[in-house]
């Protein structure tokens, strides 16, 4: 179903959500806090445009999906395989411009991720947790990969508190999206799937305790968008 839209995906990622996208991604950038010589996993990356913000700051990023259709997207896009985004000011100091971190893509199951114990130093996953057949022991897999003291970052759907709100939101899920998809998408059913997924998953306080089972601790989260997506952040001791 990815590699089935992994030619428009970030195209239409920007046309559904109105565009919010990219203030989502920023905020997961600056809440990750990735600094230069660090290695971040960019778990369920897709295309790898998310993985840019990382590298932007100076920090090498692991792009990884399941899909190879999205993967090889990313890598077809020029600089892919070594692409780091634009370089970024460096705040103080001479005011010249930060050279990118590197970027590589790698395909790997969020179930059995070909890493090393302890190998990263942040671990980021946005919009892909719902799509993990385990989300618990995919949590606990990217415990493994983060050395101690390192942090994670899920970026997901999640549920609008105020209930007007809630009310046209769920209405454009299951009935303006698709739609939308229909007329843009070359496989729509892949967005009626995206907006039965969303409907179906946990609020913020369950996934808070999801990522506790997992072994995370220090876990909170911030609404985005009136908590149409929330940021849950995690330490791992």
């Amino acid at each position: 179903m990815f590699d089935a839209i992994a030619g428009r995906y970030d195209l239409l990622n920007d046309l559904l959500s109105m565009g919010q996208v990219r203030l989502w991604r920023r905020t997961v950038a600056r809440i990750t806090g990735a600094r230069p010589g660090e290695r971040v996993l960019d778990l369920a990356a897709g295309t790898g445009t998310s993985s840019l913000t990382f590298t932007a700051t100076g920090a090498d990023c692991v792009a990884c999906d399941f899909s190879l259709g999205m993967l090889q997207a990313g890598k077809s896009r020029p600089g892919g395989v070594r692409g780091g985004g634009q370089p970024s000011r460096e705040q103080g100091g001479s005011g010249g411009a930060r050279p990118p971190g590197r970027l590589s893509f790698v395909a790997g199951d969020a179930l059995r991720l070909p890493f090393r114990d302890e190998a990263f130093d942040a671990v980021t996953i946005s919009f892909g947790l719902r799509n993990v057949a385990d989300p618990l022991a995919g949590l606990a897999e990217m415990r493994r990969v983060t050395r101690p003291g390192g942090r994670l970052v899920v970026c997901e759907f999640s549920a609008i508190t105020i209930a007007p709100a809630d009310m046209l939101y769920r209405r454009y899920l299951l009935h303006v999206l698709p739609a939308i998809a229909r007329r843009a998408a070359r496989n729509p059913e892949a967005y009626e799937y995206l907006a039965e997924s969303i409907v179906d998953w946990p609020a913020q306080p369950e996934l808070a305790g999801l990522i506790k089972t997992a072994g995370w601790s220090a876990v909170r989260w911030r609404n985005l968008s009136l908590g149409a997506v929330a940021v849950h952040v995690a330490r791992r001791a």
